[in-house]
């Protein structure tokens, strides 16, 4: 028996039928609403039984957040990037793709995209602080830790703040990004969840307007690191450098938070459209200039779009 869609000679060929389509099913498979909205069930499913957990191991126990600690990110990231990533994972077996076609794909990991993104956050921090320090608005004052306890700290903040790129990254630029960009496009898309990467920092002790603007902005470059990269490891060592240099290498507050074990002592003094105030410098005027000059130089170099979702 001859396949229908085997052309025959003298007859133009069959074309197969369309497939199905429905409120729930397009033409490329389930809508990306509905995909949407599995996968943030399957998310609440998995906080859920994470905060259950927690409470269980918490209880009796008085616990209060007043500093960052390296123990204390490791524990809070790791669970958000287990909420974030395993409905992925769900999800990837449903849609028949590979997790890596949500951004992390494991042949880039810690590649030459990564280490760029590391220098240049770092970088970049430290520029945002140099402008600061150029209106006498920052000092280093001396150093905060000696000895043995500098290269403990120097490891256990970077695996800290690696584990808070990977979690943040693909909370908001991850399976979500990939998902939406089918739906309305990347652009828009990028908008919506950089609006949501701001609002999810709202409820930090300290923060400001200035600095939840800042958090959007850093939002919308993330997206543009990802569009120009195909993925996000040069987003996640942005992420690292950047908060890792503000947090651990110059100690600096995040957020209003102060850091445990940080390498240098430092000092504010001036305005708050030049310090930050209570949230760090990333409330300063300079971030958006120091995010913008990224952006542009950025952009001059990774010319090409390599973001295509199927």
């Amino acid at each position: 028996m001859s396949d229908l869609s085997t052309p025959i000679p003298g007859r133009p060929p069959v074309e197969p039928p369309p497939p199905h389509q429905s409120i729930f099913r397009g033409p490329d498979g389930i809508r990306a609403g509905w995909r949407i909205a599995i996968y943030l069930a399957l998310t609440a499913l998995v906080a859920f039984l994470l905060l259950l957990m927690a409470g269980r191991f918490a209880r009796g126990r008085n616990v209060q957040v007043t500093q960052l600690t390296p123990l204390g990110t490791m524990l809070s990231e790791a669970g958000i990037l287990v909420t974030a990533a395993l409905p992925a994972l769900i999800m990837a077996r449903i849609e028949r793709r590979k997790f890596g076609d949500y951004g992390l794909p494991a042949s880039s990991m810690f590649g030459r995209n990564f280490w760029i993104g590391l220098v240049v956050g770092f970088v970049s921090i430290s520029g945002c602080l140099l402008g600061i320090y150029a209106f006498g608005g920052f000092h280093i004052t001396g150093p905060a830790i000696r000895g043995d306890t500098i290269p403990a700290a120097t490891a256990t903040w970077a695996v800290a703040f690696l584990l808070v790129g990977l979690a943040e990254e693909f909370s908001f630029r991850g399976y979500l990004q990939f998902t939406l960009t089918t739906g309305i496009g990347f652009w828009p898309a990028a908008f919506v969840l950089s609006a949501l990467f701001g609002i999810a920092h709202a409820g930090n002790p300290g923060e400001s307007k200035a600095g939840l603007l800042s958090v959007v902005l850093f939002g919308l470059l993330f997206c543009l690191f990802l569009r120009r990269t195909g993925n996000l490891w040069w987003a996640v060592g942005f992420h690292a450098g950047w908060d890792w240099g503000q947090t651990f290498f110059y100690g600096v507050p995040d957020s209003g938070m102060a850091a445990y074990r940080n390498l240098f002592h430092c000092a504010f003094s001036g305005p708050r459209w030049l310090t930050g105030g209570t949230v760090g410098p990333e409330a300063s005027v300079f971030t958006p200039i120091v995010l913008g000059i990224v952006a542009v130089a950025f952009s001059r170099v990774y010319r090409e779009s390599r973001y295509r979702p199927h």
